[in-house]
């Protein structure tokens, strides 16, 4: 029996798809706790403008101790990211009480880049194409085209590795 299983969460906090999959991430933190360690990955896409500085600000988050809770606030206000820009990542980092400095010289600075850089790649390299997606026990599932059906495929594959079952493929 596995203690924990880490789902990967490919986001990109622009993307109104991966707000609504924030439902299947909360569904799935409520039901599996921490027997499930879903980690928020990042895939900044071109069309999206502020994804990429959104990205960065979300590696300051999670240094400062609260990645998923501004996640969440950002993907919450993806339309106002995208008229308003960087200030809106500020404003999210200040309600959160997050030190807000430190997230302006982030940016500046460019500290966080590699991680996102390494993501991205990471990411190309196992065939993500669009956000969200999700890759638990070697398989890779596809949200970006429709999100049917997937948090119900992701507590299966989480059951069987949770259970101790092998996987379907060693991949």
């Amino acid at each position: 029996m596995t203690d924990s299983v880490i789902l990967d969460v490919w986001c990109e906090l622009q993307c109104p798809d991966c707000l609504t999959a924030l439902d299947d991430v909360r569904a799935l933190r409520a039901r599996y706790g921490d027997r499930l360690d879903i980690r928020l990955r990042h895939f900044p896409l071109e069309k999206h403008r502020h994804s990429f500085a959104a990205a960065q600000a979300a590696e300051e988050a999670v240094e400062q101790g609260q990645g998923w809770p501004y996640a969440e606030a950002v993907l919450a206000r993806t339309a106002e990211l995208a008229g308003r820009g960087e200030p809106v990542l500020l404003d999210v980092a200040r309600e959160l009480g997050l030190d807000v400095e430190e997230f302006d010289t982030a940016l500046i600075d460019g500290r966080h880049i590699l991680i996102v850089d390494a993501d991205q790649a990471e990411g190309k390299a196992i065939g993500v194409t669009g956000t969200p997606t999700y890759v638990i026990g070697g398989e890779r599932l596809d949200g970006g085209a429709s999100q049917d059906g997937l948090r119900a495929r992701v507590e299966e594959i989480a059951d069987r590795l949770l259970a101790g079952a092998p996987a379907d493929d060693a991949s």
